[in-house]
């Protein structure tokens, strides 16, 4: 179980060397040329050459959305003369949501819920005074507009050590997430892992904030430091990457959460 929580969630950061191990990686040639969305098993479906895509472990690769579907036959048409998986966002999450499988989803909603009861949003700085007025700025409104939707209360902290967030407020949550599929769930656990913050990706599947808001919070503290000491040229490719990863993510949640 625990190998497909580590696949959802290594749409995290990598680090360079991991990054440069890539780059030396050998891909497979494009071994097709026709790359067409086809209906298949009640959903959509990308074939090359005529022949259903599947996972790496062979499993049929079956959406329920068309727009889904569209995407990831753009990425398998986008290839050149190598296949690159770096290079297909959505494919790669959607074949490791097929991957877990069924079988995986409670652990993934149990994973959302872990990192909400300990989340990015709970835990405050207590100086400079500027990096303390952006976190509350970037972050009371998310916590507030959860704590209406849900009727929950959250016990926000200054520093480090653990607070114990209310059993109600976790229940609730989770209970939020009963009736969602592996693959959104899948999607929610890459978007938890790459922001720090299972309550950013709970608020934006209830459209209680937007993308962008939600990335902008998730990087309150990166971006306070990148006004001290300016963007290191490592750091900022790294989260461009993070940022496609993302992206993906949540447009694999949106187009399939319903």
């Amino acid at each position: 179980m625990r190998e497909f929580l580590e696949d959802a969630l290594n749409h995290r950061d990598d680090g360079y060397g991991r990054a440069q191990k890539h780059l030396q990686r050998d891909l497979p040639k494009r071994f097709y040329k026709d790359v067409v969305v086809a209906e298949a098993d009640g959903g959509y479906t990308v074939t090359l050459d005529g022949r259903q895509v599947k996972t790496p472990t062979k499993k049929p690769v079956v959406v329920a959305s068309a727009d889904l579907a569209d995407v990831m036959r753009a990425e398998w048409d986008g290839q050149g003369e190598f296949v690159d998986p770096d290079l297909m966002p959505h494919v790669r999450l959607v074949n490791s949501a097929i991957e877990g499988g069924e079988d995986a989803r409670q652990a993934l909603v149990d994973e959302v819920v872990k990192y909400a009861a300990n989340d990015l949003l709970l835990y405050r700085a207590d100086t400079p005074r500027e990096l303390v007025a952006l976190q509350e700025q970037a972050w009371d409104d998310v916590l507030v507009r959860l704590a209406r939707k849900f009727a929950v209360s959250f016990r926000p902290t200054v520093g480090i050590l653990h607070q114990e967030q209310p059993g109600e407020t976790l229940e609730r949550l989770k209970a939020s997430l009963s009736a969602l599929g592996f693959m959104p769930v899948t999607a929610m656990v890459s978007m938890t892992g790459i922001t720090g913050s299972g309550l950013l990706s709970i608020a934006l599947r209830e459209g209680l904030v937007d993308p962008e808001a939600a990335w902008k919070a998730a990087h309150v503290d990166e971006d306070y430091q990148i006004s001290l000491w300016g963007e290191d040229f490592e750091a900022a490719a790294r989260r461009k990457r993070r940022r496609i990863e993302f992206d993906a993510a949540v447009n694999v949640m949106r187009w399939l959460a319903g």
